[in-house]
């Protein structure tokens, strides 16, 4: 008997309220019989159990959060503003949230939004494109269709990145996992010094293309990797092998501003070049 009373005690302890809602409905009321149930315990209902409210507030968050999109730079040179997104205000909703709970009247709860600013806007684009550090090109044959979309994909992914002083760049994480389901097809690969298909073939001609580009004083290799055997479109250990499930190329900005990669695929050229500030300087003391 004890152990079925605290199961039904561990249930509502964990119980969190899960509300069928999309990103686009921002106006999420929960009723008052619901707000009720956040007390700490059958045996104590006067306090709140704080835990089940974090745990609702980040349900809330992972329904209704607008991720904000950073300002960009298109094809011909001109920023594109960026958007603020949304996230519920926690502090608000917390307030609002104990005042229903000890309130007796039956009023819903509206769950409170706040923007959510992106960290690119226009004035930091506007200071970071002013002075090209880095620049490399490399070239590859546009009769192989796969690879040249894969290629191009690549590209995209990186292309307006933004990394701020100190902060490390992942090229798996940036460009993802490279997927048909995300348009990414089978073109030849290098595996073990052999050459083979794979879904992804030609995205390490875009690494190690940013990798030349990148390679620079103010920069810090973290992790490279060459092939197993030479690449045609850099010279001999100039290259930067990445796999989703192997190896990846990092590198950290060591210099005071961030930097910004524009990174352009076409006509059998890609082209990427690494910008900053007029006053950018890169950090000569310690790059561990």
């Amino acid at each position: 008997m004890k152990k079925i009373y605290f199961f039904i005690l561990f249930f509502i302890f964990v119980l969190v309220v899960v509300y069928p809602v999309s990103a686009e409905n921002k106006l999420v009321n929960i009723e008052k019989a619901e707000v009720d149930q956040y007390g700490l315990a059958l045996f104590d209902p006067l306090f709140i159990n704080q835990q089940k409210l974090e745990q609702l507030m980040d349900n809330l968050d992972k329904q209704l959060y607008k991720e904000p999109q950073n300002a960009t730079i298109s094809d011909n040179d001109k920023i594109i503003d960026g958007k603020p997104g949304l996230a519920i205000d926690r502090e608000k909703f917390q307030i609002n949230f104990r005042e229903r709970f000890y309130n007796s009247e039956d009023e819903k709860l509206k769950v409170p939004m706040r923007k959510v600013y992106p960290r690119v806007d226009r004035s930091l684009l506007e200071e970071i494109r002013g002075k090209e550090l880095g620049n490399y090109v490399t070239y590859y044959k546009e009769n192989n269709k796969e690879r040249s979309h894969n290629i191009s994909l690549a590209a995209t992914a990186i292309n307006n990145y933004v990394l701020f002083p100190g902060e490390t760049f992942s090229f798996n994480q940036v460009v993802g996992k490279r997927t048909k389901e995300k348009g990414y097809k089978r073109a030849p690969v290098i595996v073990r010094g052999e050459l083979a298909e794979d879904i992804g073939g030609g995205i390490c001609q875009v690494s190690s293309t940013l990798f030349n580009a990148v390679n620079l004083k103010g920069i810090q290799i973290v992790e490279r990797y060459t092939h197993s055997r030479e690449v045609p479109y850099v010279p001999p250990g100039k290259d930067a092998t990445v796999s989703w499930w192997g190896p990846d190329f990092v590198f950290k900005n060591m210099y005071n501003q961030p930097i910004l990669i524009r990174a352009f695929s076409k006509n059998g050229k890609i082209n990427i070049r690494i910008y900053s500030s007029e006053s950018a300087t890169y950090f000569k003391g310690n790059t561990t």
